[in-house]
């Protein structure tokens, strides 16, 4: 599929704040993980984001091309996502790790991918700026 860069930024940052609500440290002290993101200094967010890359964005560049109407978002379906994510796989791991993964990559490319906003209406962009 081919995303624009700001759309790959916005899936990647959803992706981080998913996993950001699910640390146990940040629902202890009961923090917005939108508030708990902005508190977070650019270094402490680059090394969130480092981590994430390298799971999230070669399933997003490897997802099948599909239509994308404007004012909507791009969607797959799980089963779509966790084909692309055990292409994508290195060997080495048991059945049941390899199982867990899947699932686990697969959640955090869909969260990834409603946090992509919806695509604009090229035509619109044009008129408007007339």
């Amino acid at each position: 599929m081919r995303f624009t860069e700001h759309e790959l930024t916005a899936a990647l940052t959803g992706a981080a704040k998913v996993v950001l609500a699910a640390d146990r440290r940040s629902r202890k002290r009961g923090v917005d993980v939108d508030t708990l993101w902005e508190q977070m200094d650019r270094y402490q967010r680059f090394k969130v984001l480092d981590a994430l890359g390298d799971q999230v964005l070669p399933v997003l560049v490897a997802l099948p091309d599909v239509d994308v109407a404007p004012g909507t978002r791009p969607t797959y379906d799980d089963r779509q996502v966790a084909e692309v994510v055990e292409g994508l796989l290195q060997g080495g791991r048991g059945r049941v790790r390899r199982a867990v993964e899947v699932k686990a990559r697969t959640a955090l490319v869909q969260a990834a991918l409603a946090a992509i906003p919806p695509r604009l209406d090229p035509d619109a962009l044009l008129t408007d700026e007339s």
